[in-house]
């Protein structure tokens, strides 16, 4: 990939991973308030400033590294909104909403993007650019989402697996936590998340998506 290319692949990620990872943070603290946790709130973390949210590494190293190698994936986190779960007026059943309130941010906003993509396509604006840039915003977002959702914590859908399961075997499954970031990094490193998670969930994610856009299809073709 020559610099010209690496380049248009920022200007074009950049807006998308910005509003991915921005949104899905607000969108936690925002659930989080809703069920009793004000923490992110009296932190100003419930935004959509993105300079609350953004991680060096994460947000911004992560991210373009995947685009300097070409990845086909792109995908970054930003700081993780302070939750207090003790807080939630039902701390088991509540988790699981604030848990899943940052996923399914995502799927609106890759809905969003499908959208505008459609409108572009039905007003023949040929800008490719923009076309990239909502096609990006799709992918993104339809990243974010399956990642989020592997049920492993701390990520989303670890949290949402503790939240279901009966008690005994959510303190098992929530003892995973202090380590499962790495835990998670080495089954990306070895491909096993790619193989056994992202392509089938990428697959039923595209799928919602296109069901959910197909009216709109239809009108513009």
């Amino acid at each position: 990939m020559d610099t010209s290319n690496i380049i248009q692949n920022i200007l074009i990620y950049a807006l998308p991973v910005l509003l991915a990872i921005t949104v899905h943070e607000a969108a936690h603290g925002y659930a989080a308030r809703h069920f009793g946790d004000n923490t992110a709130h009296l932190l100003g973390r419930i935004t959509l400033n993105p300079l609350k949210h953004i991680d060096p590494i994460g947000t911004i190293l992560m991210p373009l590294l995947l685009i300097f190698a070409g990845s086909p994936f792109l995908f970054g986190y930003a700081k993780p909104v302070p939750v207090q779960f003790g807080r939630l007026r039902n701390p088991k059943r509540d988790m699981v909403w604030v848990a899943l309130a940052g996923p399914m941010s995502n799927l609106v906003m890759a809905l969003i993007w499908g959208v505008l993509l459609y409108l572009m396509k039905g007003m023949d604006i040929d800008e490719t650019f923009f076309i990239k840039m909502a096609q990006g915003g799709v992918l993104v977002n339809a990243v974010m989402f399956a990642f989020n959702l592997f049920p492993l914590p701390p990520l989303d859908g670890g949290r949402i697996l503790v939240g279901l399961l009966p008690y005994q075997y959510a303190v098992m499954v929530s003892r995973i936590e202090p380590w499962g970031f790495f835990i998670v990094m080495g089954l990306v490193v070895t491909g096993v998340i790619s193989t056994l998670w992202m392509q089938p969930m990428m697959n039923v994610t595209y799928g919602i998506l296109e069901l959910f856009l197909a009216p709109l299809a239809y009108l513009v073709n």
